[in-house]
């Protein structure tokens, strides 16, 4: 090669020695030199751009590189790091950089099960009920789970989101962000769902395994922990000192009681049943959970899909906090479930008082009923 004579092979201009660059066997000038190689950022080795890789850190690498340490991520199709790499429900062939798996967790149909959004608060009132609607024998299926959000979150609202349960055979777990009484019995479309879930071959209440499990805020029973404490033992005493009559009232047996919502055990007093919990440190597989930091979790009742049962099942637990939050320690030891029924408003709670009467828990106190 004649170095006293040297032009560029790309844009031709003349170059002398000392401002040229060879690469590949070609003489470069330092524009096109620059423009048409880089180095690797993990070898350092020279290498043409255009067979340059590029990581999701924005670094360039070359394919040796590539092929010793990186994969290609599922979504953006950028090189990820192996040791950076995620995957889906643990499946290694579709491997995702951090901020795409991010991505597609959020924007899943079906999320997985330790999926967990900020809530979103419906409706105005201090109790709020965040419901998990458990269903079986239609599927895991994407398409099903995408047709009952349009039907729950229409006009943009995003009322429920949709999650896999281990606990479930062939189906899915149905949460909605945390919605008032109210909200949920007047503005949710859970007739439109439970019709559509039927109609898509869907089971609640008809299997082993499914449940109907409600969160309520622990703010609603207090402004201090201590005065949420003291309705919380309220709460557990009530379910204890009425088992027979929740038990009939959950359509489960006591063997499934055992497995998903087993008792604490009767004590004299709601502290020291309160007391005992916490001494024992019980799992969450309680009647009533009390694990969460911000929720307590009734979790007795069997799953369904039928609208008045559903509906009929909030407000009894929205009657057993009011009792709780309105008596006494010594007033709840006292309270008979007559007297528990005698306390609520029938007109305002025309679906409880219809389902009460089918499992034969108003015999007693029919005509003591206003």
């Amino acid at each position: 090669m004649n170095e006293t004579n040297l032009t560029c092979c790309c844009c031709g201009a003349e170059l002398t020695p000392e401002n040229s660059y060879q690469f590949d066997n070609n003489i470069y000038c330092a524009n096109c030199f620059h423009d048409l190689t880089v180095e690797c950022e993990d070898c350092g080795r020279r290498i043409y751009r255009d067979d340059a890789i590029t990581t999701t850190s924005s670094y360039v690498i070359c394919q040796h590189c590539y092929d010793r340490n990186y994969l290609t991520c599922e979504r953006c199709g950028n090189a990820v790091y192996i040791d950076d790499a995620y995957y889906m429900d643990d499946d290694e062939e579709y491997p995702y950089c951090p901020s795409c798996y991010s991505h597609e967790r959020s924007h899943r149909i079906i999320h997985d099960y330790g999926y967990k959004p900020d809530p979103i608060f419906y409706g105005q009132d201090k109790r709020y009920f965040g419901v998990e609607l458990e269903v079986d024998r239609g599927g895991c299926d994407e398409c099903n789970a995408n047709e009952i959000l349009g039907i729950a979150n229409t006009g943009g609202k995003k009322r429920i989101y949709i999650k896999h349960d281990g606990s479930i055979d062939d189906g899915f777990e149905i949460v909605t962000h945390p919605m008032t009484l109210d909200y949920h019995k007047n503005e949710m479309p859970w007739q439109n769902m439970m019709l559509e879930l039927v109609d898509m071959g869907y089971r609640s209440h008809k299997t082993s395994t499914c449940g109907l499990h409600c969160h309520v805020n622990r703010t609603a029973f207090g402004e201090s922990y201590d005065e949420q404490e003291e309705v919380i033992a309220r709460i557990l005493y009530f379910v204890e000192h009425h088992w027979e009559e929740m038990l009939k009232f959950s359509r489960r047996t006591e063997g499934q009681m055992a497995r998903w919502a087993a008792r604490y055990g009767m004590k004299n007093k709601p502290k020291e049943l309160m007391d005992d919990a916490k001494k024992n440190n019980y799992n969450r597989y309680k009647c009533v959970n009390i694990q969460n930091f911000s929720t307590i979790e009734f979790r007795l009742f069997r799953g369904t899909l039928k609208y008045n049962t559903f509906i009929a099942t909030l407000q009894l637990i929205n009657e057993i906090c009011d009792v709780a939050v309105s008596l006494s320690d010594e007033e709840m030891t006292q309270l008979s479930w007559t007297d528990f029924l005698n306390r609520i408003n029938k007109d305002s709670n025309k679906e409880l008082f219809t389902y009460l009467e089918e499992r034969n828990l108003l015999t007693e106190v029919k005509e003591g009923i206003a």
